[in-house]
């Protein structure tokens, strides 16, 4: 198929007699996979880089945190966005833009450039994050969302697993430098935005989207499983592997390793997870989830408070990942209870909702940690129990008219 067919418009329907490394789904995988080799290189470097080259301590990497998550609690803008723009296009244009600001991260080793190449590279870590999701969620059938959700994940992780193990393999073996990582990492992912740009056609989705913004009244319990899922989320991504660093002396090729084994669990167990979610329900799979969490982040408490070592600390952080790769189970909720029209503008606004406390939590809970690092973890297990409280509201077989327990559609 030429450059010129494969930007022609293609409706799903049709999409299905295309070889199938050209469907839609096998796009959405393959973006999947182009993500994290920008994005897993930077976290995998962050706190040792700010620490050696910046000089962080908790409160800097929780300001940090905080302008990173500001572009998120914006994400309702992408409603704005694609009144111009296809959401395909825009997944793509936001690929290109957090490979490139990843791949000039290593140039400005100071508190200034690292909010500057950070905001830019969160709009585009946050716009695709925000346009995947809308298109999972289009172009996927809902009796094998679960499914095909997990092996999208699979995919993300199989990314970052060559990307932590190239890094782990090579960073004190050939003395790299943050700069080189920084620049083949972020340069990966444009590389591979650009072979989709090419390689693939425009998909036209059976439902026109609507192109403003949607509060539903009958969409709550969504909304505050989002909002708590932020405020939680946060404390991990943030405190977690900064403790690792800060407290126990991880080097860069050791915090990798960590990650490392994250993304072997998720290559392994997320499509597992996808045919449990199947089997059980998003309702079962998020109680199970909530329940872990609460658990980890007590233990986690518990390693300032009794002085647990640095092998429990590990094996949490890879529990605590594997906890989190349940959440695509309230994805799957969403399509069973959203009016197909309301899938782009909700994903939106559920972003703009799961990074309300994203935007103030890190740089709050960085002076805290400065005197107490045990609470925070406290405070994220207060937030896991209130999320299961929630998650106890979504009905075994979610629909429209059925979207919780007491709806009585």
């Amino acid at each position: 198929m030429s450059i010129i067919q494969n930007h022609k418009t293609v409706s799903l329907a049709d999409a299905k007699s295309l070889p199938r490394w050209q469907q839609p789904v096998m796009l959405l995988v393959v973006m999947a996979a182009a993500l994290p080799l920008a994005f897993s290189t930077w976290v995998a470097l962050l706190n040792n880089f700010v620490i050696e080259a910046a000089g962080f301590d908790g409160v800097g990497i929780g300001w940090l945190q905080s302008v990173r998550e500001v572009p998120g609690f914006l994400a309702v803008g992408v409603i704005v966005v694609i009144m111009f723009m296809r959401e395909q296009t825009l997944a793509l244009v936001s690929l290109l833009v957090l490979g490139f600001a990843v791949m000039v991260t290593g140039w400005f080793p100071s508190i200034g450039g690292l909010l500057v190449t950070t905001m830019i590279s969160s709009i585009g870590f946050h716009y695709y994050a925000t346009v995947s999701q809308s298109l999972q969620l289009q172009w996927i059938d809902k009796d094998k969302a679960p499914q095909t959700l997990g092996w999208i994940v699979s995919a993300g992780s199989a990314a970052s697993l060559v990307a932590y193990g190239l890094l782990v393999l090579s960073w004190k073996t050939f003395d790299l430098s943050y700069n080189f990582v920084y620049m083949m990492g972020g340069g990966a992912t444009v590389v591979i935005a650009l072979i989709c740009w090419v390689a693939y056609p425009k998909f036209e989705s059976p439902h026109a989207q609507h192109t403003k913004m949607i509060l539903r009244k009958r969409y709550w319990l969504y909304y505050a499983l989002q909002f708590m899922a932020g405020a939680r989320r946060q404390i991990f991504v943030v405190f977690a592997a900064f403790m690792m660093v800060e407290k126990f002396g991880f080097e860069v090729h050791e915090v990798t390793a960590l990650f490392l084994v994250n993304f072997v669990a998720n290559m392994i167990f997320a499509p597992m997870m996808g045919h449990m979610i199947a089997r059980v329900g998003e309702r079962n799979a998020l109680v199970f989830e909530y329940v872990g969490l609460t658990l980890v982040f007590l233990a986690y408490g518990g390693i300032f408070f009794f002085g647990w070592g640095v092998v429990l600390a590990a094996s949490l952080y890879v529990i605590d990942h594997l906890f989190f790769a349940l959440a695509f189970a309230l994805k799957t909720y969403f399509q069973k209870i959203a009016d197909p029209k309301d899938i782009a503008p909700t994903a939106a606004v559920s972003f703009t909702i799961n990074h309300i406390a994203a935007v103030f939590l890190p740089a709050a809970l960085g002076y805290l940690w400065i005197t107490s690092p045990s609470m925070v973890f406290v405070l994220a297990a207060g937030m896991a129990l209130t999320s299961l409280a929630l998650a106890l509201m979504i009905p075994r077989h979610p629909k429209p008219g059925r979207e919780t327990v007491f709806a009585k559609g």
